[in-house]
């Protein structure tokens, strides 16, 4: 399929230098909240990165729970693949693809495990089918059937049918602290704005416009 003639022509007003917060988690902060108030699906959906031992990137979509200057938490299975190729190799992007807002937001840093008391918090309120069924997958294994899920995951529910379920050990949160942030708005005649922030230090940072 020939799609050399599929384009569109993007429409947006561009991004400014003065339009710019001076740190970037305020500037994600804007746009994530002009995201919501536009109805953009899925908003906190993000793109994540990871390579393996031989250096071959890996993509998958996770959800975006939380943010602070600190950085942007996920959750997962520790014994996922990703989870296995954050520990080799900590060094992630993020990408946000918020299309339908000719924006995206693309981000560099490296993947920690938050604490056992901060993913605690976070499970405990998550919906209770939603806690059970941390406890059934072993993510990214292979299994034979559908079926075979289904019925651990009957199993699970019998077995916590009373009281509250735990914490699984093997379930946490990472967290991803940000060292270049790129915002990037699309143009006419592909002449899009992007702006990169990079870390100074703890509390500063510089920020470049790049060439379309």
């Amino acid at each position: 399929m020939d799609l050399s003639d599929f384009r569109k022509e993007y429409s947006a007003k561009g991004l400014h230098r003065n339009d710019l917060d001076a740190h970037p988690v305020l500037q994600f902060t804007k746009w994530f909240q002009q995201a919501i108030e536009l109805e953009v699906h899925e908003p906190n959906a993000m793109t994540l990165a990871s390579v393996d031992e031989r250096g071959m990137p890996l993509q998958r979509t996770v959800l975006l729970k939380y943010f602070d200057a600190k950085g942007f938490v996920f959750f997962t299975n520790y014994e996922s693949r990703k989870a296995r190729q954050i520990e080799k190799n900590p060094q992630v992007c993020l990408l946000f693809p918020w299309i339908t807002l000719e924006r995206q937001v693309i981000i560099q840093g490296h993947a920690e495990k938050i604490s056992t008391a901060e993913s605690l918090k976070y499970f405990t309120s998550r919906p209770r089918e939603s806690q059970l069924g941390a406890w059934v997958s072993q993510q990214s294994s292979v299994i034979s059937s559908r079926k075979l899920l289904m019925q651990k995951l009957q199993e699970i529910g019998d077995k916590f049918q009373h009281g509250e379920i735990p914490l699984p050990s093997f379930w946490g949160g990472f967290r991803v602290v940000p060292e270049t942030l790129e915002f990037w708005q699309g143009g006419p005649a592909r002449i899009h704005d992007r702006f990169l922030y990079r870390r100074a230090d703890a509390e500063t940072w510089s920020i470049d416009r790049l060439s379309p």
